[in-house]
């Protein structure tokens, strides 16, 4: 375990470096840019969910005054893009595959004259009769099959597929499943359903391209992932990666949504057809009927079990629903669905996830993606094995927990399994022994559980430490800011090492042309690897100076430390950082290109909810929530909080009241008025518990991750409370007020 020696920055709980800037309204965001002779970029989208383009007509809208472009697929190559599985045409060629698809795309002086144009383009649909919109049917026998050609995508997994619409499949498991089953005593089996949520952030996805004179492409989007959307767009627009450049900026809010590439193809040909900058802002219409929310899925879930509550074996079926395109998916198959087996001990396990093309919204990822899915279909699912076999869910998991030196359900043997001390905390902070079954007023009263777990990102990050001669300290990265504070803790860990107040570090972001490489943002990552890059830099730096330091003033090398704005050693008066680099007489640097391994497990995360349900209306209400987390060095507990309270706020939109609402292939809800996300009045107290690791995480300083963790089972938490309450297990997601007064009104309980 590391030192918990007293810091001077890291474990104190410091607002944002960046704050004063955006609250000042200095940082701009990619709407906010402005070049000279700049045009506003529309989009057409398509208003039917299957068809094809019988007819599409642009010579109106190409005269109307004001417009300097208008573009159609015939436009740009004829290749389809991808965040990895290259399966969406930039704008519809010949086919439409959901409604919300872009069709054409209009460059104007302003947004309106654009928009005025977009309603003068004529397209003449042939609508087909059978659009694919849930996942079960799309592998039915004779579904209409979305991608042909499937078998000549790049990126697509190779191998056979059982129907022509499976994008791709996982398997994962250990033992023999069916030996499992036959030693149960009981199987039971559950299916659950899941639904399409928005990721919520506040700022919709906007470019801007600007061609330079020698033909270099300046790109600055909202995009965590600049280096893999520089591929992208050169890929799709046919240059070399080295003719694009993808510009720093800011990033007003991300939870997994702003990884792809979106409206740059189109914002280019706009740019290329008008020889003038072109920016597109898609409105929030436009994010919920054709952004990348998370996948809703169906689930079905089978477990053995003895009289005496002991797990034999457990299959899970995970079929994600992808939407029409695969394309904003970050990577190659599909990796969801290896945590829904919990940190329990079993013998036998196996997993089977597809993901499926269906003629809806296409999908990407939303934070910890793939998790709330399964978790909610698993950890719900434990609780109704529980009671069918006559036991309360705390102890059924207590039982079946996995301790010290047991192995995952797949096999791997974890680090540090914490997942038993998190659920006895949340277990006694949460007061469930004492538990009531009825409030005052008459609503039926219920608390309930849930335990997952989740691992950390690897990849490679770079970051260079700079102090000039003058004392300024800059770090250097590639990274975007999110909004997630991860600027202001890069900063902590860099003033840490060197002494320097972490609000006086200076961010020097690069654009694409500075690295061939970067991973990005994403997956629980930047802690563990932008973390130690900028540790590492900054060590390099400390290093060179201390080693001047100790030859120059004969210092023992081992006594030099860096505080309070000053290096010294003990007995020995202390100089300033700007003085001994002052007589270096030079600028001192280091760069360090860190890769940081991606590990399975290191965080688990205990969660209980108390709920109240009115029995009249079917209305419920999340009375109390514990959120229990093993953790290492907390680098900045008011951060550390608040993702904490982020990932609830998310969790419990999920579970109650958030969903892209599809009717017959349209969204029904394609405004922020009527797409209910969570608000203050929303939110119950919450009660976050911190149980300390016996090992360290692997972020500097011995931190762990914290921004994935939090969301995964609020949801299960939540409807395990329910089921304790009414007796009614709610299988599909989310449990409105109204699924829960039919339920209510069915004599069946589970």
């Amino acid at each position: 375990m590391s030192e918990m020696r007293d810091r001077t920055y890291i474990g104190k709980p410091l607002g944002r470096a960046e704050g004063p800037e955006k609250l000042r309204g200095q940082a701009r965001y990619p709407a906010d840019l402005r070049l000279p002779g700049m045009l506003v970029g529309r989009a057409l989208r398509s208003p039917i969910a299957l068809g094809r383009i019988v007819s599409l007509d642009v010579s109106v809208a190409r005269d109307l005054p004001g417009v300097h472009a208008v573009v159609t697929a015939a436009d740009l190559p004829d290749v389809r893009v991808g965040r990895f599985l290259r399966d969406l045409p930039p704008l519809a060629r010949d086919e439409v595959l959901f409604a919300g698809q872009k069709v054409a795309a209009v460059a104007a002086e302003t947004r309106n004259i654009a928009d005025q144009a977009l309603s003068l383009i004529e397209v003449d649909y042939d609508v087909y009769d059978a659009p694919v919109l849930d996942p079960v049917d799309s592998i039915a026998p004779g579904a209409h099959v979305l991608h042909p050609e499937f078998d000549t995508y790049v990126g697509r997994v190779e191998g056979p597929r059982e129907h022509a619409n499976v994008m791709a499949v996982s398997h994962w498991g250990k033992g023999d499943v069916e030996a499992g089953f036959g030693e149960a005593d009981l199987v039971i089996e559950t299916t659950h359903r899941t639904q399409r949520q928005h990721q919520g952030y506040i700022e919709p996805h906007a470019c801007l391209v600007n061609i330079t004179a020698d033909g270099q492409v300046q790109l600055w989007a909202n995009s965590k992932a600049p280096f893999d959307l520089r591929k992208q767009v050169a890929e799709g627009i046919g240059l070399a990666i080295e003719r694009v450049t993808v510009m720093p900026n800011p990033i007003g809010g991300d939870f997994g949504g702003k990884g792809g590439f979106m409206d740059t193809h189109a914002a280019w040909a706009l740019a290329s057809a008008s020889g003038r900058p072109v920016l597109m802002t898609m409105d929030y219409t436009e994010e919920l009927i054709a952004g990348n929310p998370r996948h809703g899925g169906v689930f079905t879930l089978k477990t053995g079990i003895t009289k005496d509550g002991r797990i034999t074996a457990r299959s899970a079926d995970l079929l994600f629903d992808s939407g029409a395109f695969g394309a904003f998916r970050p990577g190659k198959g599909v990796s969801y669905g290896p945590r829904c087996l919990g940190p329990y001990r079993m013998e036998h396990a196996a997993i089977r996830t597809r993901m499926v093309y269906t003629n809806q919204v296409p999908c990407g990822s939303m934070r910890s993606p793939g998790d709330p899915q399964s978790v909610f279909a698993s950890e719900t699912h434990v609780d109704v094995v529980a009671r069918r076999v006559g036991m309360d869910p705390l102890d059924f998991r207590l039982q079946n927990m996995v301790r010290e030196g047991d192995a995952s359900p797949l096999g791997k043997i974890w680090r540090d399994p914490m997942a038993l001390q998190v659920l006895e905390q949340a277990a006694v902070t949460s007061g469930y022994r004492e538990r009531l079954k009825s409030t005052p007023d008459g609503r039926l009263r219920g608390m309930g559980f849930s335990v997952c777990e989740r691992g950390t990102g690897g990849g490679i990050c770079t970051a260079r430490v700079t102090v000039s001669m003058s004392g300024k300290v800059t770090l250097s990265i590639s990274l975007r800011d999110t909004g997630s504070g991860f600027y202001t803790m890069l900063r902590q860990v860099v003033g840490e090492q060197l002494g320097v107040p972490y609000d006086e570090i200076d961010i020097e972001t690069w654009n694409t042309d500075a690295l061939p490489n970067d991973g990005g943002v994403g997956g629980a990552r930047i802690t563990n690897a932008g973390g130690n890059a900028a540790f590492e830099a900054a060590g390099g730096v400390r290093s060179q100076i201390a080693g001047y330091a100790a030859n120059k003033y004969g210092w023992a090398l081992d006594s030099i430390d860096f505080t309070g704005e000053s290096i010294g050693s003990p007995g020995q008066d202390g100089r300033s950082l700007a003085a001994v680099v002052g007589e270096i007489g030079e600028v001192v640097s280091s760069e360090c290109n860190f890769t940081a391994p991606v590990i399975d497990a290191t965080v688990f995360t205990a969660q209980c909810a108390e709920v109240a349900v009115d029995p009249e209306t079917g209305d419920i209400e999340v009375l109390h929530f514990v959120t229990c987390h093993d953790v290492g060095t907390i680098l900045n507990p008011l951060a550390h909080q608040g993702q904490v309270e982020g990932g609830f706020v998310q969790g419990l939109g999920y579970a109650l009241m958030e969903e892209v609402l599809i009717e017959d292939g349209y969204v029904l809800n394609a405004h922020l008025g009527d797409y209910k996300l969570p608000t203050m009045r929303d939110i119950p107290p919450l009660t976050t518990v911190h149980v300390r690791s016996r090992e360290d995480g692997p972020a500097p300083y011995g931190g762990k991750g914290i921004g994935e963790q939090s969301v995964s089972g609020v949801a299960p938490a939540i409807v395990n409370a329910i089921l304790d309450a009414t007796g009614k297990h709610m299988s599909s997601l989310p449990v409105t007020a109204e699924k829960m007064l039919v339920a209510l009104d069915d004599e069946v309980t589970d």
